[in-house]
C-alpha cells in the first residue's frame, strides 16, 4: 500500500518542490500544491504532470490535485502623454526593461489601441499571441518583460477603426490578460485624454501615473491636461521625465537643446510632483529601440539614463505605499 512518503518520493524533484502536501485512503491520493506566481495554463501543466506522476505509483488507483497561491501584490502603472510625439513608447519599453534588470517581474501593456509600437520595441513583431479560456498569454521578450499589445492581434498595417465600447473592450482584455507572478505591469498609454484613459481608471486602479514630455512649452501644456486628469482621479503622480533632453553631437561633442532646456523640471516644481530625471535625445537610443534591442538591456552608456529613472520610480512607488 502506497504512504504519503512514497508518494511524494515517487514525484520529480521540480514537481515535488511545488508540492505543499500529500494525504493517501483508500487507493487515492491527494495531493496539494503551490501554484503562487503560476498564470492559468502554467497552473494547469502543473497539475497534469502531477496527476500523472503521482498515478504511476504503486497503489495509487485516483490523483486528487488542490492547486493553491498565495496572492501576487501587483501595481498598475500608468504612463502618459498630454500629446503624441514625446517618445512615450520608447521611455516605455526601456524603462521596463530597466526595472526588469533590478529582478522585479515586469510586465508593458501596449493600450495605444490604434497605434501599437511596443511589439516591435520589445521585439515581439511577428508574434502572434495565444489564448487558453479566452485570456490572452502574454509574450515572454528577450529583455525578461511580458508583454501584450493589438500589434500581435491585428494583421501588420491595418487600421483599427473602433468607437469607445469597443476600444475599451480591447484595453480590458490586454489588461486582464494571463500576468502570473507580474510585479509591476507598465501601461502605455495612448496622447491625450481618451476612452483609454477613461476605461483605464473607472476599471483598473494604477497605482501611480508617470508623465512623460519633451522640454518644449506645448508638450508642457499638453503635459499638464493629463496630470490634471489623474489627479481628478485620485492616483498618484508618480513623476514627470523630460524626454529628448538634450543633444550631443557625435562629431563635435558640442551639446545643442533643440526643444528647449528644463522645461519638464521646472513644471513639476511648479506643480508640486516629482521630478525623475531626463534622457537625452540620442541616435543609439532611437536606433536600437526601433531595431528591437532597448539600450537599457545592454547598452551601458545609452542605457544609464533609464537605470536613473528605474531607481527614482522605485522609491516613488514606495512613498506612495
Amino acid at each position: 500500500m502506497s504512504s504519503d512518503t512514497a508518494i511524494r518520493s515517487g514525484l520529480p524533484p521540480e514537481l515535488s518542490g511545488l508540492v505543499r502536501s500529500v494525504s493517501f485512503k483508500d487507493g487515492t491520493a491527494t495531493i496539494i500544491a503551490d501554484a503562487t506566481g503560476l498564470g492559468k495554463a502554467a497552473a494547469a501543466q502543473l497539475q497534469r504532470e502531477l496527476e500523472e506522476a503521482a498515478g504511476a505509483v504503486d497503489g495509487v488507483a485516483q490523483v486528487r490535485v488542490a492547486m493553491m497561491a498565495d496572492k501576487v501584490e501587483r501595481q498598475i502603472i500608468a504612463v502618459g502623454s498630454g500629446k503624441g510625439g514625446v517618445g512615450k513608447s520608447t521611455l516605455t519599453a526601456n524603462l521596463a526593461v530597466a526595472l526588469a534588470a533590478t529582478g522585479r517581474k515586469v510586465g508593458v501593456v501596449d493600450a495605444d489601441i490604434y497605434g501599437p509600437s511596443q511589439a516591435k520595441l520589445l521585439g515581439g513583431e511577428g508574434v502572434k499571441l495565444r489564448a487558453t479560456e479566452k485570456m490572452l498569454i502574454p509574450h515572454d521578450s528577450a529583455f525578461g518583460v511580458r508583454m501584450v499589445s493589438m500589434g500581435q492581434l491585428i494583421e501588420p498595417g491595418k487600421a483599427i477603426a473602433w468607437r469607445g465600447p469597443m476600444v475599451g473592450g480591447a484595453l480590458s482584455q490586454l489588461m486582464e490578460a494571463d500576468w502570473g507572478d507580474t510585479e509591476l505591469l507598465l501601461v502605455d498609454l495612448p496622447p491625450g485624454t481618451g476612452d483609454v484613459q477613461l476605461t483605464m481608471l473607472q476599471k483598473f486602479r494604477p497605482a501611480g501615473a508617470v508623465i512623460v514630455s519633451t522640454p518644449q512649452d506645448l508638450a508642457l501644456i499638453d503635459a499638464t491636461r493629463a496630470i490634471d486628469l489623474f489627479n481628478q482621479a485620485n492616483v498618484p503622480i508618480l513623476g514627470i521625465v523630460e524626454n529628448m533632453a538634450g543633444y550631443l553631437c557625435p562629431h563635435c561633442g558640442e551639446a545643442s537643446h533643440p526643444f528647449g532646456q528644463g522645461g519638464a523640471e521646472n513644471a513639476a516644481k511648479d506643480m508640486g510632483v516629482p521630478f525623475l530625471g531626463r534622457i537625452p535625445l540620442a541616435l543609439t537610443i532611437r536606433e536600437q529601440s526601433d531595431a528591437g534591442t532597448p539600450p537599457a538591456f545592454a547598452d551601458e552608456k545609452a542605457g544609464e539614463p533609464f537605470r536613473i529613472l528605474a531607481a527614482q520610480l522605485v522609491q516613488q512607488l514606495e512613498r506612495t505605499r
